[in-house]
């Protein structure tokens, strides 16, 4: 029984270590253009020099960037060395320990979700839209046919028939298409808060996270968008929660997250990753694989039969100017959010140290945030489709998770 236990325990460091190498490597590498913007375009990016720009000219960023990890990194020398001070030893516990009962954080939901709700339901009637709505979206939802799954029509690609039909939804019972997307918006709130109280036991980790999310600015731009809503990320967050609290609606909401944005295909081996961590019967993991596996297998079939796609890409040979160049996608996407640019290293080796401490679910995050990093270079590189922002929406909630998750409660049995 104990050398099984030892077993065990050696995998999981292994993985975690595994896990952990690899998205240090891939968050450096996107944080170098924080401290120097031109560094990789100029270097590996195939831009040549036009302006004088040198590669190593810093940026707005540069400074708070260096001096905020910098910090960090001090911190947890002092940390090793037991040569922290008091006061901040004392106050690190204190945010550890620190729980709120259950009725002040319904109460402090219900006021955060009230005062987003009061700034941003005018958004709905403005008549507002992006450039993409009248150039694409606008005429996929006027001519979206229920019915037609596939069409030299991109929007009839399987990767966005959910996404349009709760749109055109929208339309039909509330006039407006923005109202659904607001409402699933809103629910994402909601759903983060609960994800992360699962995982982290702890109603304040809940609450900082769903703050984390709405003061995003990637967050309050794509809020109430119709060429960019957050279905996806919803539902595939949803997928998640619902392995601890009702797991036979799990794949069917990994389903819709992929109807509603291809690119959530990429989330299966973490899926997977994370049902192997959960802390939930052995018999309902073996399902929920088995539920998986079923899935990806008939999704690879209809895709192969029907001629269909997840997502519309402009595919080309592989571009290693452009892979490269993708790197700086994070950067130009979070420039108005400086917590996740100044905080991502500290907190994915705080993910790192909390997976050693026994926390579940550490590991997902951190292979969650490399998948996202990877996903802007490989799409520069393989396709000729742009980095839009909106793609690292997940980021966003991954990473307030991940926050949660580090002030844990508890180390998970």
């Amino acid at each position: 029984m104990y050398i099984k236990k030892d077993r065990q325990h050696t995998q999981r460091s292994l993985v975690t270590w595994i896990v952990f190498l690899i998205t240090l490597v891939v968050v450096i590498i996107s944080l170098i253009p924080v401290a120097f913007p031109a560094l990789i375009i100029r270097t590996l990016g195939g831009f040549e020099d036009h302006l004088g720009i040198s590669p190593l000219e810093t940026g707005i960023w540069t400074y708070p960037f260096l001096l905020t990890n910098l910090v960090f990194l001090g911190l947890g020398i002092l940390h090793l060395k037991n040569l922290l001070p008091q006061p901040i030893i004392k106050s690190v516990r204190f945010i550890f320990g620190f729980e709120v009962s259950g009725g002040v954080a319904f109460l402090v939901i219900t006021i955060l979700i009230g005062s987003y709700i009061v700034f941003t339901i005018g958004e709905l009637s403005n008549g507002k839209f992006d450039a993409d709505y009248y150039t694409i979206f606008k005429s996929w939802l006027e001519n979206f046919d229920i019915t037609n799954l596939h069409d030299p029509d991109p929007a009839h690609d399987i990767g966005h028939y959910l996404g349009l039909e709760l749109m055109v939804v929208s339309m039909k019972v509330f006039g407006n298409y923005k109202v659904i997307p607001f409402i699933a918006s809103i629910t994402l709130l909601v759903v983060t808060y609960f994800i992360t109280v699962e995982i982290s036991k702890k109603r304040f980790a809940g609450i900082l996270s769903m703050t984390i999310v709405l003061q995003s600015g990637i967050f309050l731009t794509y809020d109430t968008s119709v060429s960019y809503p957050n279905f996806w990320i919803l539902f595939y967050l949803l997928s998640l929660y619902l392995i601890y609290k009702k797991w036979p609606l799990s794949p069917l909401s990994y389903v819709s997250s992929t109807l509603s944005k291809g690119l959530t295909a990429i989330f299966l081996p973490v899926t997977l990753l994370f049902i192997y961590q959960s802390i939930i019967p052995k018999r309902r993991k073996v399902w929920l694989v088995i539920s998986y596996a079923v899935i990806a297998v008939l999704g690879i079939t209809l895709l192969s039969i029907s001629g269909t796609t997840l997502n519309p890409v402009e595919e080309k040979e592989f571009n290693a100017h452009d892979f490269w160049s993708g790197f700086t996608a994070f950067y130009s996407s979070f420039r108005q959010d400086g917590l996740v640019l100044l905080l991502l290293l500290p907190l994915v080796t705080g993910l790192f140290i909390a997976s050693r401490r026994g926390l579940v679910h550490a590991d997902s995050i951190m292979l969650l945030i490399m998948i996202m990093l990877l996903s802007a270079p490989f799409l520069s590189g393989l396709t000729d489709n742009q980095n839009v922002p909106y793609r690292f929406m997940p980021l966003v909630v991954f990473f307030a998770v991940g926050v949660g998750i580090i002030i844990s409660k508890k180390v998970n049995e």
